[in-house]
């Protein structure tokens, strides 16, 4: 199979299985959405969610969190992971969008990445969610399920596992294209035990199709011998 044939059969299935795949994060406008990608890294969606009621409550928007401290913002976080560094990186970025973007969310990558706790990928999710940017995020879904299927060869940063998704997959794909790798990886590909049972790509899978042919030759190996 070549790698054209690969991408051809993920894109299809993927269009049709999840046409409208998206964040399972809870926001309401740019900067929600970018608070809680800050908290997301390392730690579940679902615990981002568990988190972020309240601490919007209390500061819903970039003007309010500029007058927090870390110290202010740490109780609100605690349950997430490495809260200390997050709250600090929290108070920071919002002084920073109030005082240079006029607490307006930029859309520009590079712009984005600027603030204070905001890397690549964070700049890519805000970015492509929030204003439908031709760009790919790759969390450590979306690059453990690349590679596994075969989308990726060779890649050993993240950096290097974008720039092969976005030479393959067609521009206007790329924001939903980052939510089809992710919720593959969260519920089908999952990190220990891949469900190959259960997916829908199997056919085009590298690691699928390797697996089974495994399969297929321990049965054949300990098939009883016909007399």
């Amino acid at each position: 199979m070549t790698i054209k044939e690969r991408y051809e059969g993920v894109i299809a299935y993927f269009s049709e299985a999840m046409p409208s795949a998206g964040s399972e994060l809870h926001y309401t406008d740019p900067f929600q959405l970018l608070v809680a990608v800050i908290l997301s890294a390392q730690c579940t969606d679902k615990r981002v969610n568990m988190t972020t009621p309240a601490l919007f409550e209390r500061w819903p928007d970039a003007a309010s969190m500029a007058t927090a401290t870390q110290d202010d913002i740490y109780p609100y976080i605690r349950s997430i992971s490495y809260p200390n560094n997050k709250a600090k990186n929290l108070a920071a970025m919002a002084r920073m969008l109030s005082s240079e973007f006029g607490g307006v969310v930029p859309d520009d990558v590079e712009q984005l990445q600027r603030l204070p706790g905001v890397g690549r990928k964070t700049a890519n999710v805000v970015a492509s969610v929030i204003y439908n940017k031709f760009v790919m995020p790759v969390d450590t879904h979306v690059f453990r399920v690349s590679a596994r299927i075969g989308l990726t060869r060779g890649a050993k940063t993240p950096l290097q596992t974008e720039l092969q998704l976005t030479d393959h997959i067609p521009a206007p794909l790329l924001p939903v294209a980052h939510h089809w790798l992710i919720l593959h990886g969260r519920y089908v590909c999952t990190a220990r035990k891949p469900r190959c049972g259960e997916c829908g790509i199997l056919r085009w899978c590298r690691y699928g199709q390797a697996a089974a042919r495994k399969a297929a030759a321990g049965e054949k190996k300990e098939a009883p011998v016909s007399k």
